[in-house]
C-alpha cells in the first residue's frame, strides 16, 4: 500500500519555508511515496527543515564555513540513501517536480556546489555509501563514493603493507568528488592520479539506470574519470587498481625561512623537481607565521641510504642530512604528510571530520617555465599583506609518470610540459566571516600577479579546486557552450569539447547541472 506524505507535514513546511518551496518540497515527497511501495524503505533517510536533525546532517559534511551562514541557500530535502536502488526514484521525482540534485560525498568542494544552489534542490548525501572491498590477489578495490581517502588507505594497509593508492594527502576527502575530478598526491610522479587507476564504476544516469563500465560504454566511462561526475549522473562506486610500494619508505620536511635562502632554494627546485627519479617527490608548502617559511616535503619509495645520494646529486643546495629523514611505512607517510604525529594510531584515518573547519577560498595555476627570483619575491610581498595571515601555497611537482600519460587519456589534461602546479589558498576564522570579501580579494590579487608566470592559451586550472571566478556563471547552471568554454578550457583544455559531446548524448536535457557543469551542445 502506498503511503501519502502527511498533511501536517505540509502545514509545517509552509510555516518554515516559502510557499513556493513548500509546494515543490511537498510534491517531491509525495512523488517519492508513490515511487516506493513501502515508503518506510526510504523515509528514514529523508530530512526536511522540519526535522530536528536536518541542520546537523547538512553541517556534518560541510567543509567551508563560507556556506554555513543562515543566509546561505539550503536544500529543500536531504536524502541519505544506503542502497543504490533508493536513488533512481529520487532522480525521477526531482525531474518530475522541477528540482535540481546536488550529490555530496565528502563536502570538500571549494565553492560548495555539492550542497549549495540558488534554485530548489535536493542533496543526495552518499555518506552511507562507505563500503570498501580489497582484493589483494588482484590488487584491486571496490570503493563506494561516500568513503574517504583516509578510510581507503586504512583498509588497504589492513590487508597489505606493500600495496597503496595514489590519492590525496587530506584524509577526509570523499572518494566521489576526488576520483571524478582527478585526485593527486605524493605518489603522482610514480603512478599518476587517482582517476588514472579507475578500471570500473557504477553510475545512476538521468533515466535511473544503474550502469557499470560495460553498460555505460567507454565514452561515459572516459568522462567520469576527471571530467566531474556530477555532470553525468550519481556515481555510487569505483573499482580501482592498487599500486605497489616497498615496505620501507622515507619522508622528510625541511623548512627554510627567507633569511635562510628559501627564495634561492625555491628557484633552484624549479629546475630539478620534475626531473627527479619517479620514486622521489619533493613538493613545497609556503606559509607565514612570524616569517615566511618555505618547506620542502618529500616521499621516497625506498630507504635513506638510497635517498641521500639522489638528493645530494640533484639538489645539494637543500643540504639534506640523514637526521632530516624518517624511514617508515607508506601508511604512516600519509599520517606524516597530513600533519599527524607519525606514530599516531592508524585509526585516525577513519575520522570523517577535519580537525578544524573554517572559511576558505582557493585557486590553482600551472607553471611551465621557472619563475625568476624577482617573481618569487613579488609573491612574498603579497604574503606580507594583512589578508594573507592565513594564506598558504601547496606546490606539487610534475614530471615522471604525470608526463608520460597522454593529456587525452582521461579528461584531466595537465600532463607533459608542466613543471608544477601552484595551489594558493587563504583561510579565515568565524570572527572574520563578515570580512570575507577582503580575503577573497587577496586570492584574486595573488592570482592576477601570477599571470605572467603561469600557463596561457589556455591558462590552466584544476577542476577539484573549482573556482567560480573563472568565466561566466549561471546560477541555474544553464550556461551556454560559449560561456562554459571559458572555464571549461582551463579545466580540460582540448578535452572540453569531447566532454560536451558525451554530455549531449547521456543527458541532453541538462538535468545534472551546477554553475560549472558540462553543458550539452544545444
Amino acid at each position: 500500500m502506498k503511503t501519502s506524505f502527511p498533511t501536517i507535514t505540509l502545514i509545517l513546511l509552509v510555516i518554515n519555508i516559502s510557499s513556493t518551496q513548500a509546494i515543490s518540497t511537498h510534491d517531491f515527497l509525495e512523488c517519492l511515496s508513490q515511487q516506493f511501495n513501502n515508503y518506510s524503505f526510504i523515509s528514514n533517510h529523508v530530512y526536511t527543515p522540519i526535522n530536528s536533525s536536518f541542520s546537523s546532517i547538512l553541517q556534518f559534511s560541510l567543509q567551508n564555513l563560507r556556506f554555513a551562514s543562515d543566509s546561505a541557500p539550503k536544500p529543500q530535502v536531504i536524502i541519505t540513501p544506503e542502497h543504490e536502488s533508493q536513488i533512481p526514484p529520487v532522480i525521477y521525482c526531482a525531474k518530475e517536480k522541477g528540482m535540481q540534485i546536488r550529490t555530496r560525498s565528502g563536502g570538500h568542494d571549494y565553492e560548495g556546489l555539492s550542497y549549495v544552489s540558488q534554485v530548489p534542490f535536493v542533496i543526495i548525501d552518499l555518506i552511507k555509501f562507505s563500503e570498501i572491498t580489497i582484493d589483494v590477489g588482484e590488487k584491486t578495490a571496490w570503493v563506494e563514493s561516500g568513503a574517504t581517502t583516509g578510510s581507503l588507505y586504512y583498509r588497504i594497509a589492513e590487508k597489505s603493507p606493500i600495496l597503496a593508492f595514489p590519492g590525496g594527502v587530506c584524509t577526509t576527502i570523499g572518494i566521489g568528488g576526488h576520483f571524478s575530478g582527478g585526485g593527486y598526491g605524493t605518489l603522482m610522479r610514480k603512478y599518476g592520479l587517482a582517476a588514472d587507476q579507475v578500471i570500473d564504476a557504477r553510475i545512476i544516469d538521468v533515466n535511473g539506470r544503474i550502469l557499470d563500465r560495460k553498460s555505460m560504454g567507454e565514452a561515459l566511462f572516459w568522462a567520469i574519470r576527471g571530467g566531474g561526475g556530477a555532470s553525468f549522473g550519481v556515481i555510487v562506486a569505483w573499482k580501482v587498481q592498487l599500486v605497489d610500494v616497498p615496505e620501507t619508505v622515507t619522508v622528510f620536511n625541511v623548512a627554510r625561512t627567507l633569511e635562510q635562502n628559501a627564495t634561492q632554494l625555491f628557484h633552484r627546485w624549479q629546475y630539478v623537481a620534475s626531473e627527479l627519479d619517479k620514486d622521489l617527490i619533493i613538493g613545497i608548502t609556503v606559509a607565514k607565521a612570524n616569517t615566511i617559511t618555505v618547506s620542502f616535503f618529500s616521499l621516497f619509495l625506498g630507504g635513506i641510504d638510497r635517498l641521500l645520494p639522489l638528493v645530494q646529486e640533484h639538489f645539494p643546495e637543500l643540504g639534506l642530512v640523514r637526521e632530516d629523514c624518517i624511514e617508515t611505512s607508506w601508511i604512516r607517510s600519509i599520517l606524516f604528510h597530513y600533519g599527524f604525529p607519525i606514530d599516531s594510531p592508524k585509526e585516525v584515518l577513519l575520522n570523517r571530520t577535519q580537525r578544524s573547519v573554517t572559511n576558505l577560498k582557493g585557486k590553482s595555476n600551472y607553471v611551465q617555465k621557472p619563475i625568476p627570483e624577482h617573481g618569487l619575491e613579488g609573491m612574498w610581498r603579497l604574503f606580507s599583506e594583512e589578508e594573507a595571515a592565513g594564506a598558504s601555497l601547496v606546490i606539487s611537482p610534475y614530471g615522471g609518470r604525470m608526463a608520460e600519460i597522454s593529456e587525452s587519456a582521461i579528461p584531466f589534461p595537465h600532463r607533459a610540459g608542466n613543471l608544477y602546479k601552484i595551489h594558493h589558498i587563504v583561510f579565515w576564522g568565524k570572527d572574520d566571516a563578515q570580512k570575507s570579501d577582503k580575503y577573497i580579494s587577496w586570492t584574486r590579487r595573488f592570482d592576477k600577479y601570477l599571470t605572467p608566470f603561469v600557463s596561457s592559451r589556455p591558462r590552466e586550472a584544476y577542476l577539484n579546486y573549482r573556482d567560480l571566478d573563472l568565466g561566466v556563471n549561471n546560477v541555474v547552471g544553464n550556461t551556454s557552450y560559449a560561456q562554459a568554454s571559458v572555464w571549461g578550457k582551463r579545466y580540460f583544455k582540448g578535452n572540453f569539447d569531447r566532454l560536451v559531446r558525451v554530455k549531449t548524448v547521456v543527458d541532453p536535457e541538462n538535468f545534472f547541472r551546477n554553475e560549472q557543469s558540462i553543458p550539452p551542445l544545444h
